[in-house]
């Protein structure tokens, strides 16, 4: 609209100016005089027009700043409202918290004296039931007493006449599923020939100071086992479990300590492994003799991993080269946060950097317990360059022909067995 005003009087302005030169040529002017009133008269318009407007403008923006004005009066006005609401508000809350202030402490005052009351009946009624449980656990305990004794013979029995078999797990890399290592177990057997699993003698062996006897003799034989697959020239390592026991037996390890700096050539190929909790329970002792195994070149594996959120640095220096974790715990961690795949215990961190994340530390990662192929299709994405498990291979007891070759010396486990009884 101003647009279309602004338009029509410009062409009344040229008009006006066309009508006064016109004016004065038919009154005899000269044309030059004509076109100079045609210029003057123009000029005239639009600086009327201009002062017309800006008189028009200031009279708009005195109404628009008195508006303000309004405006701002009235914002004051209602602050000053809400500013007395909220202190009528807040001193109704501060009133009504001392009421209940008060209220919830003469509450909370008879509740302790309940729980007073109840403490008292219920320290009378444990006592009760722990002089009864003391006296059931002191029957059960005679009961058990002469199985453990009896088993504690066959361990003992099965360790002097060297019935203790050398069982072998591959452990492959992934994709290409080639034998890379083998995780050694040892199974003893009983006078009958039952072989026992870990499970039912090591309840009675750990307490008794045989560990140390077992993982010497498994020691000797992975050793042995290591320098026949170098003369096959199968460059193979073996991981070969060791107890906490051992490495703080200060009468044991000067001797396993030997043994090793005697085979410290094998150090890439024998990795010595024990569990996540042992590794998080060994004190100054065990600390310092895993040092000097790893001085002598010979790194560490951690298995029975329960929580992926570990000190990486930790296990750096300490020289733990490997990490076993469990298939179907790796994979229950797995998780969705905001679309990317993320571990449970670690929801920083994408699932597929978990292995990048332990090689900048040195450590790999090895899946282990794996039982079924559909398994595999989610551990590859994961990047984890080793398996092992059922899968690939069951534990196999190694020939009688070869286990001959790794035998012991024939004093080997009666002198350990003998120290053992000093030690008793």
């Amino acid at each position: 609209m101003r647009r279309l005003m602004l338009a029509l009087l410009t062409g009344a302005y040229l008009c006006l100016a066309l009508i006064v030169s016109l004016f004065l040529w038919r009154m005899g002017a000269t044309p030059a005089v004509g076109v100079s009133a045609f210029i003057g008269t123009l000029g005239l318009c639009f600086a009327f027009h201009g002062l017309v407007a800006q008189t028009f403008m200031a009279a708009a923006l005195r109404g628009d700043i008195d508006t303000v004005r309004e405006a701002h009066a009235i914002l004051l006005d209602q602050i000053e409202k809400v500013d007395a609401r909220v202190t009528d508000l807040v001193e109704t809350v501060a009133a009504d918290t001392e009421r209940r202030t008060e209220a919830l402490s003469s509450e909370v005052h008879q509740l302790e004296d309940m729980i007073q009351q109840m403490n008292g009946r219920l320290e009378h009624q444990l006592s009760h039931q722990m002089a009864a449980a003391s006296a059931r656990h002191e029957s059960q305990g005679r009961e058990r007493a002469p199985q453990a004794s009896h088993m504690l013979q066959v361990v003992q029995d099965a360790l002097a006449e060297n019935r203790v078999d050398l069982y072998l797990q591959p452990i492959v890399s992934l994709p290409q599923r080639r034998t890379v290592y083998y995780e050694s177990f040892s199974r003893l057997r009983d006078d009958t020939g039952r072989v026992m699993m870990p499970a039912e003698y090591l309840a009675v062996a750990e307490p008794e100071g045989l560990m140390t006897a077992i993982d010497n003799l498994l020691l000797f034989r992975c050793v042995q086992i290591v320098r026949r697959l170098a003369k096959q020239d199968r460059k193979v390592g073996i991981f070969c479990n060791i107890s906490l026991a051992s490495l703080g037996d200060e009468t044991f390890f000067p001797q396993f300590l030997e043994f090793m700096q005697a085979n410290k050539d094998l150090a890439g190929a024998v990795i010595f492994e024990l569990g996540q909790g042992a590794f998080d329970r060994r004190g100054p002792v065990e600390a310092r003799h895993m040092a000097r195994l790893a001085s002598l070149g010979f790194s560490f594996s951690l298995d029975k991993v329960a929580d992926l959120d570990l000190d990486f640095q930790d296990l750096a220096r300490a020289d733990v080269k490997y990490l076993k974790v469990g298939a179907q715990m790796m994979l229950d961690q797995l998780e969705e946060q905001d679309g990317k795949l993320v571990i449970a215990s670690l929801p920083d961190l994408n699932a597929t950097d978990f292995a990048a994340l332990t090689r900048r530390y040195g450590i790999e990662v090895i899946v282990e317990k794996v039982e079924a192929e559909k398994q595999i299709v989610d551990i590859l994405d994961l990047d984890i360059g080793y398996g092992q498990g059922h899968l690939f291979g069951e534990p196999r007891a190694i020939r009688d022909a070869v286990l001959a070759e790794a035998e012991p010396p024939a004093d080997f486990m009666r002198g350990t067995l003998r120290r053992r009884a000093v030690g008793w």
